[in-house]
């Protein structure tokens, strides 16, 4: 069986409109430099505001809900999550415990 390391995973909320996950996937990677990151890109979401961001073939958005994902140490995701916290709202960010295997 092969070992395992525990790591933090953060999941940050934004949408696309304003470039916003540009900005925080270009830190997160030349800046910070973390383990791993990826994007998605919502069909449809809405958060506290109740604001629905969706998209169809008509409608093509481009203010789609984005979640941008990465991991790293545990101490490491909490200090990046600090350092973006002046791009990020209060509330969009959830982190959590995982095994990398």
């Amino acid at each position: 069986m092969s070992e395992s390391t525990t790591v933090t995973v953060a999941r940050i909320y934004v949408t696309e409109g304003k470039g916003l996950h540009r900005r925080i996937f270009e830190r997160l990677h030349d800046e910070e430099k973390v383990r791993g990151v990826t994007l998605f890109r919502g069909i449809s979401g809405f958060g506290t505001s109740g604001k629905v961001h969706s998209g169809d073939l008509l409608d093509m958005s481009l203010d789609l809900p984005v979640v941008i994902e990465f991991f790293d140490a545990p101490e490491r995701v909490a200090a990046i999550v600090a350092r973006l916290a002046n791009l990020v709202a209060p509330g969009h960010v959830v982190t959590f415990a995982a095994e990398l295997h």
